[in-house]
Formats: C-alpha cells, sequence, structure tokens
C-alpha cells in the first residue's frame, strides 16, 4: 500500500512542475575584469576563474530554508545527490557524483584538498553546517579549476572563511527530533516496550558569531549533537523493530581569522576541531556494538594576494595542518586506533599576459604519516605541478587546455608520476545560453588502507595499480529570471578500479580491470509563475554503470553487470512557496531506483522514495522557527545493505540572530 500511495504522490507533484533543483549554476560568463575570485564580500580562495565544467552551488540561504542535519544531508536535500549511509544521525555516509563515492571525489575546505590519504574518504559531519557560507560542485574528472588529483567523479568546495560585514553578529540555532513512539518486536519475538522519550530522540544546538572591522574579521561558531537513533523500521520479514545501539553524540568548534594587507594582500587564517563518541553496531539490527570515537583537527594559512607585484599576477600560498585520529573498541575483540597527520602546501598563480588569455600554474605538495593498528606505520608523499591556459578564441569562446603532473610515493611503494590532461570548451552563445565541453583523464592513487590493511578476515593488496581513465561531457544551460533549464551528458571509462571482494574467506582489494559510465544530469527551475512567490523544481539523474570484468573474468556489456549501490534512476521534486515576510512552505520529493550490493549483482536494494515537508516563519525581527517533516510515507528502506533508515520524524527547531551593525546614515557628528 505505501508503494502505491507514494507512486501516486509523486505523480501529482511531477505533473505541475516544470523546474530546476534547488541550486543551480553559478554565473561563468567570460569577463577577466574580477579574474581573482574577488566579490563584493572580500577574497575567498584564489582558484582558476573560469572552468568549462559542469558546476552548481549551494548558498547560506538554502542552508537556512533547508535545516540539513549535516553537509551531507545537504548535499542530498539542495541537489539531490545520491547517497549511501549507515543509518541515522553520526553513521558513516558517501555520496555520489557521476557513479564516483565520496573516495573518487575531490572533497575541499576553503580550498584546501582534505580526503584521507588512509582511507580515501572525509567525514563530512565534522563540519557545523551552519558555518558553512556556500559549497561549490565541480562535476566530471580532472578537475582544471583547482587542479587537484582523485577527482574522477568530481570536487566539492566547502567554504567556510568569508569576510565579515562591519558590526557584530550573534546567531543561535536549536532543534529537536522526534520519532512517533509505535508498537515493535524486541529481538525475543515479546512485545516491545512503550519508549516516549523517543519524542526527544535527537537534539542539536549550534552558536555562531562574526565579527567586521574596516581591515579584519572574526568568526567562529561552535555545535552539538545529541542523537539517540532510536527510530522504528520493519525488517526483512516486515516485523516492526526499534533501532538500538547505535546513540551518538559529537561536538565541534570553528575559527577564521581574515586581516587585510598592503598592496591588495589578504591573510585568512581557519581553524578547526572535531570529537565524536558514536555506538557501531556490527549490522544495522545487531545487539553487538562497537565504541567509535572520532577526533579530528585542522589549521591552515592562506596569503591571497590578488595582485602580486603587478597588475597582471595573482597569487594563493596555503600551508594546512590536519590531524586525525579514529579508536573502536568492542568486548572481545582487540582494540585499534588510526592516527593520521598530513602537512599540506598549495601555491596557486594566474597571469593575465594580455587580453583574451590567462595562464594558472599551481602546484601542491603533501606529507601524510599513519600510525595505524591495522594498516601499520606509513608515510608517504603526493601532489603534483599543473598548467592551465584560458585563451578566448572568439568573443564569448574559451578553449582551456590544463595539464597536471601528479605523483605519488609512499612507504613500500616508488614513486610514480602521471600526466593528467584535460581539454575544454565553453561558449556563451548569449547572454542566456551557453554551452561547454570536455575531454579528460581521471586518475587515483591507492590509498593506504587498501595496499597495508591487516585486519582480521581482511587483508589489504601491496601490488594494486592506480585507478585510470577517460571521460567526455557536454553540457547546455539556458537561464532566465523566471526559467532554468540545464543538461549535461557524460561518458567515463575506467580501468583498474579498486574494489574489495572476498577471496577464500579473506576480503581483500582487487584492481578490476574495466568499468564503464554512462549518464544524463538534468534540471529545470520555474520561478514565479504562474504566481509570483511559486518556486518549482524538477531534477533527473540517469545512470548506467557497467562492471566489465570482476575477479572471475571478463564479463563485457552483455552481462548487464552494475556497480554496487549506484541507482539508475535519482528524481528530485520540490514545490516552495514564500510569504512575504519572509515564511516558506517546501514540498519535495526524492526518487532512487533499485540498487545492488555487491559486484555479482545477487543481492537487490528497493526503491525508495522520501517525502518531505520543511516551515519556515518570522517570529519577529531576530527570531524565526522552523519545521521539518522527513519520510512522511514512513518508508522502510535501505541505503547500506543491512542498515535500515530513519522512518518518519519531526524536526522543531528555532533560530535567534542578532545584527549589531551600524545602520546605514549613521555618522559621527
Amino acid at each position: 500500500m505505501r508503494p502505491l500511495l507514494a507512486f501516486l504522490l509523486s505523480f501529482a507533484i511531477l505533473c505541475p512542475l516544470f523546474a530546476e533543483e534547488a541550486v543551480e549554476e553559478t554565473d561563468d560568463y567570460y569577463d577577466d575584469e574580477f579574474l581573482f575570485m574577488e566579490d563584493e564580500e572580500g577574497i575567498t580562495v584564489t582558484a582558476s576563474p573560469e572552468t568549462t565544467q559542469q558546476m552548481k552551488t549551494i548558498t547560506r540561504e538554502d542552508i537556512e530554508r533547508l535545516h540539513p542535519l549535516d553537509a551531507a544531508d545537504l548535499l542530498g536535500a539542495a541537489l539531490d545527490m545520491p547517497l549511501v549511509r549507515y543509518g541515522g544521525y553520526g553513521n558513516d555516509v558517501s555520496v555520489t557524483m557521476r557513479g564516483f563515492d565520496t573516495e573518487r571525489v575531490a572533497i575541499m575546505v576553503d580550498g584546501v584538498p582534505v580526503n584521507s590519504r588512509q582511507s580515501g574518504d572525509f567525514n563530512l559531519g565534522a563540519i557545523d553546517v551552519n558555518a558553512i557560507d556556500r559549497i561549490e560542485l565541480v562535476y566530471g574528472g580532472s578537475d582544471s579549476k583547482y587542479n587537484v588529483t582523485g577527482a574522477l567523479g568530481g570536487v566539492i568546495n566547502i567554504i567556510t572563511a568569508r569576510k565579515q560585514d562591519e558590526g557584530l553578529r550573534l546567531s543561535l540555532n536549536a532543534s529537536n527530533t522526534s520519532f512517533i513512539p509505535s508498537d515493535y518486536k524486541e529481538r525475543s519475538g515479546a512485545a516491545g516496550a512503550f519508549h516516549p522519550e523517543d519524542l526527544f530522540d535527537s537534539q542539536n544546538l549550534s552558536v555562531s558569531a562574526g565579527f567586521g572591522a574596516e581591515q579584519y574579521s572574526l568568526s567562529g561558531s561552535l555545535f552539538t549533537n545529541r542523537a539517540a537513533n532510536h527510530f522504528r523500521y520493519w525488517d526483512y520479514y516486515d516485523i516492526a523493530r526499534r533501532k538500538d545501539h547505535n546513540e551518538v553524540w559529537d561536538m565541534g568548534a570553528s575559527l577564521s581569522f581574515i586581516q587585510d594587507l598592503p598592496q591588495w594582500a589578504t591573510l585568512i587564517a581557519t581553524g578547526s576541531v572535531y570529537y565524536g563518541d558514536k555506538n557501531i553496531p556490527t549490522s544495522g539490527s545487531s545487539s553487538i556494538a562497537g565504541d567509535q570515537t572520532d577526533f579530528s583537527t585542522r589549521q591552515s594559512l592562506v596569503i591571497d594576494a590578488p595582485r602580486a607585484f603587478r597588475d597582471d599576477l595573482a597569487t594563493e600560498a596555503s600551508l594546512t595542518h590536519n590531524w586525525s585520529r579514529i579508536g573502536y573498541e568492542r568486548a572481545g575483540t582487540r582494540a585499534s586506533s588510526h592516527n593520521e597527520q598530513s602537512l599540506l602546501a598549495i601555491n596557486r598563480w594566474n597571469w593575465y599576459p594580455w587580453e583574451g588569455l590567462t595562464l594558472n600554474a599551481s602546484g601542491d605538495y603533501r606529507y601524510t604519516y599513519l600510525d595505524s593498528t591495522d594498516s601499520g606505520r606509513h608515510d608517504g608523499h603526493d601532489g603534483g605541478l599543473a598548467l592551465t591556459a584560458e585563451i578566448e578564441a572568439f568573443k564569448r569562446f574559451l578553449i582551456i587546455p590544463s595539464m597536471k603532473l601528479a605523483f605519488n610515493q609512499s612507504s613500500e611503494k616508488p614513486a610514480e608520476f602521471v600526466p593528467v590532461p584535460k581539454l575544454g570548451f565553453a561558449w556563451q552563445v548569449s547572454d542566456t545560453f551557453s554551452l561547454k565541453n570536455n575531454y579528460f583523464r581521471s586518475f587515483k592513487f591507492p590509498d593506504f588502507d587498501d595496499l597495508y590493511w591487516k585486519g582480521a578476515g581482511f587483508s589489504g593488496n601491496s601490488e594494486l595499480n592506480s585507478e585510470d581513465g577517460w571521460g567526455v561531457d557536454f553540457t547546455a544551460a539556458y537561464r532566465t529570471d523566471i526559467l532554468g533549464v540545464e543538461s549535461s551528458v557524460f561518458a567515463q571509462w575506467t580501468t583498474d578500479s579498486i574494489h574489495w571482494s572476498n577471496d577464500a574467506g579473506v576480503w581483500k582489494p582487487r584492481n578490476i580491470s574495466e568499468g564503464a559510465f554512462f549518464g544524463i544530469d538534468s534540471s529545470l527551475r520555474v520561478t514565479g509563475f504562474p504566481i509570483t512567490n511559486l518556486r518549482a523544481s524538477l531534477s533527473y539523474q540517469f545512470l548506467l554503470s557497467y562492471l566489465l570484468s570482476s575477479v572471475n573474468g571478463e564479463l563485457g556489456f552483455a552481462a548487464n553487470r552494475r556497480i554496487p549501490y549506484m541507482p539508475m534512476h535519482t528524481i528530485g521534486v520540490s514545490l516552495e512557496l514564500t510569504g512575504s515576510e519572509g515564511g516558506s512552505f517546501i514540498l519535495s520529493g526524492h526518487y532512487e531506483s533499485l540498487r545492488y550490493a555487491e559486484t555479482a549483482n545477487i543481492t537487490k536494494l528497493k526503491p525508495y522514495f522520501l517525502l518531505n515537508f520543511t516551515a519556515n516563519q518570522p517570529i519577529g525581527e531576530n527570531i524565526s522557527a522552523f519545521m521539518v517533516l522527513r519520510n512522511i510515507l514512513d518508508w522502510s528502506y535501505e541505503s547500506m545493505l543491512d542498515y535500515p533508515m530513519p522512518g518518519f520524524s519531526i524536526t522543531l527547531g528555532m533560530r535567534i540572530t542578532k545584527d549589531f551593525a551600524p545602520k546605514r546614515g549613521d555618522t559621527e557628528e
């Protein structure tokens, strides 16, 4: 009955909508007047000013409208990106871009890569979502905007540092998430007790402050979450159960300082710390859980000079230190810990020698030291040199060739140097219509865990080759104030893709020789029609991901074997109505089609549809209240095999803001 009801509701929502996803691509008209990434809020991070790749941006306004649980939830809510979660808040989560998971997507914070060299991933929950200013997404491999390595699926740049306007600002966010207490069965088969405390299952508190002066600004944030994750779900026998042994408590803080220096230069200093105490069940319904503690800290210093020595030259230099520690304990097993430290240096240059030509050169170097009970002690060096040219062949037509020479070396592997080329074209046909086209190589070195892991039942493979591939994409976009339409068609071919598989009872990573990805990413947006305060959106992602060979031999396209956890169809719909006083009502739906849980494509994860509702209402000048209803249909589904996801929940919250900025027109007598 629930699938039929979901289908009828989704059909009713889809029929009247002609729209784009909630967030659209940034304007990228090719104007070198703002070559060095300056805007009305001050310098952020220097990068290549243009890109021929598909881009999307999540703004601060989107964050305040959607009230996401964490950064991963924000990506799913704003852009309908497929997520792979191990349950409720605080559990592992992976985002996917064009069929590639987080380990194959370059994650950046304020323009600095943060993917772990041990595992390749990054804990998106370690960032206070209320401290994020915006998120930029660059789709496709061989990124030439930031020239980072390992971006097979694309780049996600989370920007937290921004120059504050003059004056003092304070903000407080508080919320409570409830799961409705209901009947369920214990593991013994007995009826479960009634738990009214589930009405107070999870709480979030976030406090932020910012102060701006003429020459400098300072901002900081604190957050903490407590999540019991005691939601009801249905097991494989359609019996109602109550989730347990998955309680999470975490907290974090961030601080940024921006100082104007002589000669147009800017100093940007940022730091953050995160701590999490989490119960991690061995499977979604298991009574056996281990205690995991996460700790990480990051410090970064950036010198940004948009006018370096001369007016046509800009540079940025950054130095970043990262330290993370993951500890795990479970009764009857050996405790494990993983300490990783890295030091990363980046230098980027932009040179505008004459009209119609921009040269971008960059270099990055990272040293990493790992001390792990399971992967051992290892150190490594990686980075590269990159050169990009932006050639305006004729008015509004850009040709952007790029080349990066990437290198990698670790304790037991010799140094490897790999050229990673890309050629892109961008044509702004008119003020409303643009075309983009890219040809690129995508490349990723193996992680330390893939090479050296020696845990119980698992074994790394020091003979692994790097993941390699080629790709092409075409993007067309049409935008007006009322209508926005964008569609990107892409194809990527990968070789030596690394996947873990069972070999005589031992899980081991292997190079599966070939994989192919074909897809379409389309979106539409309608704003102010037929009602002035109405905004409607629709997004559709189509993906064919073929596993062309496995450890058992060649497969080919005829075998129709798919990459695990990659849905063929992903649909997002949204209908937003805004009030004259700043309130809003958002009804949104998210659909993912059938997915497979392993490379053999035997175990299937059923399709699911999530219907959500968000309401925002100002209460006076400084206070606003919000309500988020998630999974209204109480859909029972799994994002990761054997890890059930939460059913229907209600989040009630309040935001209090106070602006002590001087009012315009106030002057000293």
